[in-house]
């Protein structure tokens, strides 16, 4: 299942990032060595959860490297985000052996409880939901992620109290 990254209706939130001085040591790093936009790309994601329009721009005037290349890298490689994302990501998994175990089920009960659609984040910032084409866990179908945490053989309602209690440790 792939999702869709660019929707042109949402809201610009790349205008919230004013620091882009966080940018000049990678661009130090790397300007002028061969091979360096994907390590620039991925700095500059990890600087910022994402990349902004505006650090775009500014390593394009910096480095001469054509904001169209970078976005063809960008919106080729599932690794970049355009849109800023929750604290915690979670990942369920859609391949082959989840999807018969009805992966769906629990993609469709954390979309109704965290009243987001996949792809997209909280409001609050907290979760990000994605679905994603295999995570290699394949014997604990239906799985998700969070983080670094995998969790195998769930229910919708499993999933739901998975996430709830997330929320709950970080609230108190």
């Amino acid at each position: 299942m792939r999702i869709a990254r660019i929707n042109s209706k949402e809201k610009d939130v790349n205008e919230e990032v004013t620091d882009l001085s966080l940018l000049d040591p990678l661009i130090l790093k790397y300007k002028g060595r061969k091979g360096n936009l994907i390590p620039l790309l991925q700095g500059t994601q990890e600087l910022y959860g994402y990349i902004p329009r505006a650090a775009f721009e500014k390593v394009s005037r910096e480095t001469g490297i054509p904001l169209s290349n970078m976005f063809g890298v960008v919106t080729f490689y599932a690794q970049f985000r355009l849109q800023p994302v929750g604290k915690h990501i979670i990942k369920v998994c859609h391949g082959t052996a989840c999807h018969v175990q009805n992966a769906l089920e629990i993609s469709e009960s954390l979309e109704e409880t965290l009243k987001i659609k996949d792809g997209e984040t909280t409001e609050d910032r907290f979760f990000t939901l994605e679905s994603v084409a295999c995570l290699g866990c394949c014997s604990l179908a239906p799985v998700m992620m969070i983080g670094d945490q995998t969790y195998g053989k769930l229910t919708g309602n499993e999933a739901i109290k998975i996430v709830k209690n997330i929320r709950l440790a970080e609230n108190n």
